[in-house]
């Protein structure tokens, strides 16, 4: 018995909606799906790394331009041998300075602040080529082997004895006064140090100690002035980690933590420089003040008068060596005479933290900003 259809039967009815293709509405899903997904995560992404970049650069170019004239104001105070204002505390430090810059105008104290890149381009290019044509490591980890890490500290050790010369060129740059000299160019410290280097150009009269004298303490304060640097800021970087990874650790389902922000992974490194430097700046102060010293000894600088800002006092000074001159800034000048112009040193890494505060609170907001603005879109 044949079944007959029942007039009215939806089933029977034609469909008024058009058949959709199942694979395209499965690609359109894909192609929302990462289009709403994707793109704002990466573009978080790329923000973060420009604004740390950026951050970097900003910090760098301070640290090394905005700290500048303290730099020049302490190097004064340690070569001035007469001085009877030893400038131990911050505030006797910037009223000489407002003198100094008023009589002398306003860039005055970032004098040398040329020569003092240069130099720091020359010390990165000789590692760079020392590294090339030798065995020796440029950069080391926790994972690296002592053969390693005495191969890193004796590139660190030749680069600063190539350099020596032109660092020594620096030094004078950095102290001598715009009053009673010629403001120098900017690659002079490159022809003055290859001129003290082969002795061009040098008075037999002088005091002018020559540079195999110069080389053991000033290749000594430089490697133990990286070996603390390295040191601390590898246990401040440990100590981070260790934080990060008590405040995510696996919760108790199974979740994973979640990634590392930009900040959580660069400003820790910010702030363990920061640390290691002033660390080995305030440990190595008296050995810098004697270093100084016997680098500007002999070359007839005439420096600014740090008592007061308001003269000029040359430089003369007598010293044979590094424990001679030792011995005789304690006796005449006593053990506070290593620490002449130490005000400067507490003012500049003043300044160097206001910048990291500055940077923290900086790249805090932008990483708010992206929060709200990525929210924004997933509305949308």
């Amino acid at each position: 018995m044949a079944l007959k259809r029942v007039p009215g039967n939806i089933e029977d009815e034609p469909s008024t909606e058009p058949r959709r293709d199942p694979f395209a509405e499965a690609k359109e899903q894909v192609l929302a799906s990462v289009k709403n997904a994707t793109p704002q995560q990466h573009e978080a992404e790329n923000m973060q790394r420009f604004a740390g970049f950026g951050i970097g650069i900003a910090t760098l170019l301070s640290e090394n331009v905005l700290c500048h004239p303290f730099i020049v104001f302490r190097r004064q105070c340690q070569v001035h041998q007469q001085a009877y204002r030893y400038h131990l505390q911050p505030f006797s430090v910037v009223q000489v300075i407002v003198n100094l810059q008023r009589h002398q105008g306003s860039f005055t104290m970032w004098k040398g602040i040329g020569s003092s890149f240069v130099v720091q381009g020359l010390t990165l290019g000789t590692e760079a080529v020392i590294s090339e044509v030798t065995p020796l490591c440029k950069e080391v980890t926790r994972f690296s082997t002592l053969k390693e890490v005495a191969g890193h500290l004796a590139l660190k050790a030749l680069s600063i004895a190539v350099t020596m010369p032109f660092y020594s060129a620096s030094l004078v740059e950095s102290v001598q006064s715009d009053i009673a000299s010629e403001r120098p160019g900017v690659f002079d410290c490159i022809k003055e140090g290859l001129c003290r280097l082969v002795g061009w150009g040098t008075p037999q009269t002088t005091r002018l100690l020559p540079m195999y004298a110069l080389l053991l303490p000033t290749v000594s304060h430089g490697l133990v002035k990286y070996i603390f640097t390295s040191a601390i800021q590898y246990l401040v970087q440990v100590v981070f980690h260790e934080a990060q990874k008590l405040r995510h650790q696996v919760e108790e389902d199974g979740n994973p933590p979640p990634p590392r922000s930009m900040m959580e992974a660069y400003f820790p490194e910010l702030l363990a420089s920061f640390l290691g430097s002033l660390f080995a700046d305030v440990t190595l102060y008296p050995f810098e003040t004697i270093l100084v010293r016997l680098h500007i000894q002999g070359t007839r600088t005439i420096i600014d008068n740090i008592d007061y800002g308001y003269s000029v006092v040359p430089i003369s000074t007598r010293y044979e060596g590094f424990s001679d001159c030792f011995r005789s800034v304690v006796k005449d000048e006593g053990m506070l005479g290593l620490y002449k112009g130490f005000g400067a040193l507490i003012l500049q890494y003043a300044i160097h933290a206001a910048i990291l505060k500055l940077t923290h609170v900086i790249y805090t907001r932008l990483i708010e900003d992206l929060l709200v603005v990525s929210k924004k879109k997933e509305e949308e």
